[in-house]
């Protein structure tokens, strides 16, 4: 159900965003009294879902979920109509428009899928404001996981100072370490102030292991409720417990009890559990699958967040900002795959990926968070100077006002079918990772 659920909202988000970016070319080109042809939703081979047709323009839905397009007469595009582009240009079409316009027609859907995010940032910061969990509210210190202890982090471990200045919030210090951004790190450990240095290809294995083992947040064990037939609850834990221990060996953390349970799959153990101010040890049988049927409390439970509350009038430019900021952080992070650090391979997924980024529970505001950030990949994606996508025609317009005359239109048509070759083809093989992942 969980996964259907992630489909659902998946396909919900991918619908919208095509919608709106196809619009931003379909509103320009009838602005400039261009003819669009066909608006489809996912594209169509063969045959289409449904299709209906208002005045000169064919809307419909595809079968095949890769996209979305508009058919634009007198344009060389996904279509690969020649039959219309070897008879004399007409007034309303694409290539009888000068350049200006066809190019503000190329850039409308990324624009578009820009404004859409911005507007998502607007009205979230108005409507329930900005939740963040401050670093120094980490009153249990951070987890320090494989990555993390190979620069000499430890869990428990508070930290004090990045590059030397105070840190902010948790999410915007995890985006600083991918990114490479910091250097040095100040920590409190018991009553001792030390530093650890980061080294400056450290963030290139951050990003191949997908931002795991690295750092989490550190928090406790406390049982907030058992799954059916839980051997936990069996042997005698009840909801507010502190799971602290099993076998003997000390598991303060859920991280480290998580980590440490498997061990004892199949095997007869005990747990060491807090109950008010006592300790007590309960007799437990841990399953081959190495679960406890338990339930944990959320660290946010556990934590003092805090909110940025935003009037409407402030939260127009704080959206705007945040657009903006996202869309130039995605454009540096996109960078960071040619990084000989970087394993591209690793770091790139397709839809099993971006479908695992949404909750596996109905959360709006999960959902218009998620719809925001894919509105900002689909633009800067789109505008990429690759043949078939926007950003292959921008760079040809760029060309055509340059150098004063338009490039070949057989040279148009080759470079289409190259793109769309290398289109589909990155698309094969980010999925097929996907699947590959599921099997490792």
């Amino acid at each position: 159900m969980q996964v259907l659920i992630q489909a659902a909202q998946f396909f919900l988000s991918l619908s919208i965003l095509i919608v709106i970016h196809e619009f931003g070319h379909f509103l320009f080109a009838r602005l400039f009294g261009i003819r669009v042809e066909k608006f489809y939703l996912f594209f169509n081979p063969w045959f289409s879902l449904f299709k209906v047709r208002r005045g000169e323009t064919e809307y419909g839905m595809g079968w095949l979920p890769l996209g979305g397009y508009v058919k634009i007469s007198g344009m060389i595009d996904e279509s690969m109509d020649k039959e219309q582009m070897k008879q004399p240009p007409k007034p309303y079409e694409f290539r009888s428009k000068p350049a200006w316009q066809r190019l503000t027609v190329m850039v409308g859907g990324v624009f578009f899928n820009v404004i859409l995010a911005a507007l998502i940032y607007v009205m979230m910061l108005f409507a329930i404001g900005d939740e963040y969990l401050p670093v120094q509210n980490l009153k249990y210190g951070i987890e320090a996981e494989r990555l993390g202890q190979e620069i000499g982090f430890k869990s428990g471990d508070h930290i004090m100072a990045l590059n030397g200045e105070e840190p902010e919030d948790w999410m915007s210090m995890m985006q600083d370490f991918a990114r490479g951004e910091i250097r040095e790190v100040e920590v409190k450990r018991n009553d001792s102030l030390l530093t650890i240095n980061v080294p400056e290809d450290f963030y290139g294995k951050i990003i191949s292991a997908r931002g795991q083992d690295f750092l989490s947040i550190r928090f406790p064990f406390i049982v907030s409720g058992f799954l059916e037939d839980s051997p936990a609850k069996e042997a005698g834990v009840k909801e507010g417990d502190h799971i602290k221990g099993i076998g003997g060996k000390e598991t303060w953390s859920f991280m480290e009890f998580a980590r440490t349970v498997g061990d004892y799959a199949g095997e007869d153990t005990r747990l060491t559990v807090g109950r008010n101010d006592e300790t007590i040890e309960l007799d437990i049988r841990i399953p081959e699958e190495g679960l406890v049927g338990a339930y944990v409390k959320e660290p946010t439970e556990l934590l003092n967040t805090e909110v940025r509350e935003y009037s409407l009038l402030a939260s127009i430019p704080a959206g705007i900002s945040r657009a903006y900021n996202t869309t130039r952080n995605y454009f540096r992070d996109l960078g960071m795959l040619f990084s000989p650090e970087v394993s591209a391979r690793e770091s790139l997924g397709g839809f099993i990926t971006i479908g695992g980024i949404f909750s596996p529970t109905w959360d709006w505001v999960h959902f218009w968070t998620m719809t925001a950030f894919l509105s900002i990949i689909l633009a800067v994606m789109n505008i990429l100077p690759i043949p078939a996508l926007d950003g292959g025609h921008v760079m040809f317009l760029v060309y055509e006002i340059v150098a004063g005359r338009k490039p070949p239109e057989k040279f148009m048509e080759y470079a289409q079918m190259i793109g769309l070759l290398l289109l589909f083809t990155l698309i094969l093989l980010v999925n097929l990772n996907d699947v590959l992942r599921l099997f490792q």
